[in-house]
């Protein structure tokens, strides 16, 4: 296995860096700000347009695209320093158009959209013309089961109907989501993993509509996370995305990819935490002497570094591995990552929160909110059960192929 960045990379890493310290770290708190002063808590902010025309400017944009002539080009290997990068802040995916769920649905279109499919969804999303959601999850089944979901989707001489309700529609409160790219069943006779189908669905189609905002541990998401009910929506079939059936095969194309970049986001989200929580200890002091000199505070800094790094080494096979032998080849370790990174940050970030006593948990530092996004990320794009149970269902059959033998 070899880690070594290209030079591109290596360049590009660089210029990340320098647009991080220069805009983006200091353009949080203003990010906030104008939130809290705007009429609707889900628009853009105006320093977040300002940010994602200057890194479009600076060529540091769509770098996770690596399909076609789409976006960079780069290697998941390459591409997993520059996401730890964008990682360190909550708002650094979304300044370099390389945020969920729109990074995942560009993704889709271009695998599988039609050329005119491509045309009118994915050309905007790239340009950041217009934002994107994602309606998979739905509130009355076990989701991490695809086979549990109800909602209908069924023709209609050239249209399709969808009927069906779905929540955690991440994205669909902004004012600039323009597509729903929704999963739900065709066919509910056929095998269990050729049961669905996605179609696309215009935001402004008649019968969308919008039963409420979810926030996560009290915290409202500036894209919003929709609760959401389809009723007697009508699109044409030319809507549909990929075949009929193939809806179970694009949702794991799909979410393999962003499991990946939530991953190395999360090395991010650590490596911050511990800053943080270095800084604070330097500056603090209790018992005659600066919060840095108790020995547990110090134990607290050398297992995060050392699971920060840990963490690191795995995104990187896996990284590697998807690049050298394929997605499917490297799915143990996908599904092994998922768990280990949003476990190690979701530690660092407690320890963080527990050095700055009160103010780790009121909204004076990013760690509050860092706290609950790690948390919620346990269960975003497949709980941990699941992935634990993928992996030991692979380790399992390695022991019963030499048991056969």
């Amino acid at each position: 296995m070899d880690f070594d960045l290209s030079p591109r990379a290596c360049e590009l890493r660089d210029r990340l860096a320098a647009f991080m310290d220069r805009y983006v770290y200091p353009g949080e708190a203003v990010y906030d700000r104008q939130i809290a002063e705007a009429d609707d808590p889900h628009a853009l902010p105006p320093v977040m347009r300002e940010m994602k025309e200057k890194a479009r400017a600076e060529g540091l944009w769509n770098l996770f695209m690596s399909h076609g002539d789409w976006g960079a080009g780069l290697t998941n290997l390459e591409y997993a320093p520059l996401a730890e990068l964008m990682g360190r802040s909550i708002i650094g995916p979304e300044v370099f158009n390389c945020s969920a769920p729109d990074t995942g649905n560009m993704e889709l279109l271009a695998l599988f959209g039609t050329p005119e499919q491509r045309r009118r969804w994915l050309r905007p999303l790239l340009d950041a013309e217009i934002r994107s959601c994602f309606a998979m999850t739905e509130p009355d089944v076990a989701s991490s089961d695809p086979r549990n979901i109800r909602t209908r989707i069924t023709r209609d001489g050239d249209h399709y109907l969808v009927n069906g309700r779905k929540w955690f529609t991440s994205g669909i409160l902004d004012p600039d989501c323009k597509l729903i790219i929704l999963m739900g069943v065709t066919d509910p006779d056929a095998p269990s993993y050729r049961r669905q189908s996605m179609v696309l669905i215009p935001r402004d189609t008649p019968g969308v509509t919008v039963l409420r905002d979810l926030p996560m541990f009290g915290y409202t998401d500036r894209l919003g996370h929709g609760d959401v009910l389809f009723e007697d929506v009508r699109v044409p079939a030319a809507n549909l995305l990929g075949g009929e059936g193939e809806g179970f095969a694009l949702a794991q194309g799909r979410l393999g990819p962003g499991r990946m970049h939530y991953a190395m986001r999360a090395v991010g989200f650590a490596e911050r935490a511990l800053d943080l929580m270095c800084r604070r200890v330097l500056t603090r002091e209790a018992f005659g002497g600066p919060l840095a000199d108790q020995g547990v505070v110090r134990e607290w800094i050398a297992r995060s570094r050392i699971e920060i790094e840990q963490l690191r080494l795995l995104v990187l096979k896996s990284a590697w591995l998807m690049d050298t032998v394929g997605n499917s080849a490297a799915r143990m370790e996908v599904a092994a990552i998922k768990v280990a990174a949003l476990d190690v940050a979701h530690r660092v970030v407690d320890r963080a929160v527990q050095a700055h006593g009160a103010a780790g948990v009121c909204d004076d530092t990013v760690l509050a909110r860092l706290f609950a996004i790690t948390r919620a990320l346990r269960i975003a794009d497949g709980p941990d059960e699941v992935h634990l149970r993928t992996v030991a269902r692979q380790e399992l059959a390695k022991h019963t192929k030499e048991k056969a033998a």
